[in-house]
């Protein structure tokens, strides 16, 4: 029996579709890699904002409260109490 030997020509296209193979699961493998990248960012972003909700439902929620008023009176709008005095020091 006779084993036919492959031409230069086979060896060659053989070659190059191997080529190919690995370029495109390179390619692909880099694509695998930035789209894990985003999945980890996005969900970082929904952490985040998921806290955020949370943190305006607790406003929300204790919107009535007069110690939290007080609070917000007195560190977002600068008000004190009657007779309360307050002092900035500066360098």
């Amino acid at each position: 029996m006779k084993v036919k030997k492959a031409s230069l020509l086979t060896k060659i296209v053989v070659l190059a579709l191997l080529i190919a193979a690995a370029t495109a699961l390179l390619n692909l493998q880099h694509k695998i890699t930035a789209a894990q990248a985003d999945l980890a960012q996005a969900q970082s972003e929904v952490a985040a904002q998921k806290q955020i909700n949370a943190d305006l439902a607790d406003a929300v929620e204790n919107s009535d409260d007069p110690e939290r008023q007080t609070d917000i009176a007195r560190d977002k709008l600068g008000l004190v109490e009657p007779g309360e005095y307050v002092f900035y020091f500066t360098d």
